[in-house]
């Protein structure tokens, strides 16, 4: 028979059950900012974008999947890559404009590709 487990007691990290302090969460997101998934949206340090993937790590995903079907020199829209066809079993697909840009910004700063602009909004050309 298995000896009984003792009951865990949670323990408070203050007076105010439920409420960490500011000091911590400020911990919490200088690391998340070190890493790259977390950017800052205003000066003042109170909007943010937490990210699950870096911008690098989804530019990379995306990049693996352009070689890997031979379609470099190749144009995509935005709306292409996050949810057209053939992405549908990619993990970069349904991914939000928002990071999708900053992914394709990380390619392009690699030279691995150019965002253009397209009569019916952006796109991209691999290289």
């Amino acid at each position: 028979p298995l000896a009984p487990t003792p009951r865990l007691r949670p323990r408070l990290l203050n007076s105010r059950p439920g409420k960490l302090p500011l000091e911590s969460i400020q911990v919490v997101l200088e690391e998340l900012r070190k890493n790259g998934n977390l950017e800052w949206l205003d000066k003042n340090k109170t909007s943010f974008l937490i990210m699950w993937k870096r911008p690098e790590e989804w530019g990379k995903l995306i990049y693996q999947w352009v070689s890997r079907n031979g379609l470099t020199n190749s144009v995509f829209t935005f709306y292409e890559l996050a949810s057209g066809d053939d992405t549908e079993n990619e993990e970069f697909h349904g991914l939000d404009e928002a990071t999708l840009l900053r992914a394709l910004q990380a390619l392009q700063q690699e030279h691995k590709a150019e965002i253009i602009t397209l009569d019916d909004g952006r796109g991209v050309k691999f290289f």
